[in-house]
């Protein structure tokens, strides 16, 4: 198949990913949601390679799983990349994404990942799927995003991303004002973490404060 084949089939595993995380399988659906108006004639050539179709639903082979799951990672995390690095606007992150997405190999994929400190999800909130070097961390690469464990008294930071073990964890913090977009300043780090957010100082046990990632501002 030719590359504009191959593209059309990739925004297609990549559609049917996103509409199953929403709990949608049905094919029709599936077909008025795509921008492609092949994309009927695509899915039935994809059939029993990448997907199977029963019934009104479109499921995925072991293949094709795999590889919708690779573009899934990669475009969120160009999302990532070209939101926290690049400062795109959010109206055009999509957008970028979709075009950014093609050009990263495997290994460029995991430098992202890491250099952006493993993120849990894209700017959407949506699952950023898992990859090797989210277990095993690459010393080489500086993360851009990091805990607020590591960081220095003094550093500032504005929070990016929270990954509480309980939910009614991430809601305390919201009352406090510690949500994504806030900025915070560390002053100390013992015996226990202090942060300042806004006119405010607040004191983190340090598995919350491993918990919070930010972008550090400076330095």
């Amino acid at each position: 198949m030719g590359s504009i084949e191959e593209q059309r089939i990739d925004e297609l595993l990549e559609l049917i990913w996103t509409m199953e995380e929403e709990g949608n399988r049905v094919m029709e659906d599936i077909v008025d949601r795509s921008d492609d108006d092949m994309a009927r004639s695509v899915l039935e050539k994809m059939e029993n390679d990448t997907i199977y179709i029963a019934g009104e639903e479109v499921k995925f082979t072991k293949k094709g799983k795999k590889i919708a799951e690779s573009i899934i990672r990669r475009h969120r995390l160009a999302e990532r990349l070209l939101s926290e690095v690049f400062e795109l606007e959010s109206k055009n992150v999509h957008q970028e994404a979709c075009k950014f997405e093609h050009i990263l190999s495997p290994e460029v994929t995991d430098s992202v990942c890491t250099f952006l400190g493993h993120p849990p999800v894209c700017p959407h909130g949506k699952p950023i799927p898992r990859g090797v070097c989210c277990t095993r961390f690459k010393k080489e690469v500086k993360p851009l995003v990091v805990s607020i464990k590591d960081l220095e008294p003094g550093d500032e930071g504005r929070i990016v991303f929270i990954t509480p073990k309980e939910h009614a964890r991430l809601d305390r913090l919201g009352s406090l004002g510690i949500i994504p977009g806030s900025t915070i300043r560390l002053h100390q780090k013992s015996p226990t973490y202090v942060i300042k957010i806004g006119e405010t100082d607040l004191a983190l046990d340090r598995e919350i404060a491993k918990e919070i990632y930010v972008k550090k501002i400076g330095g």
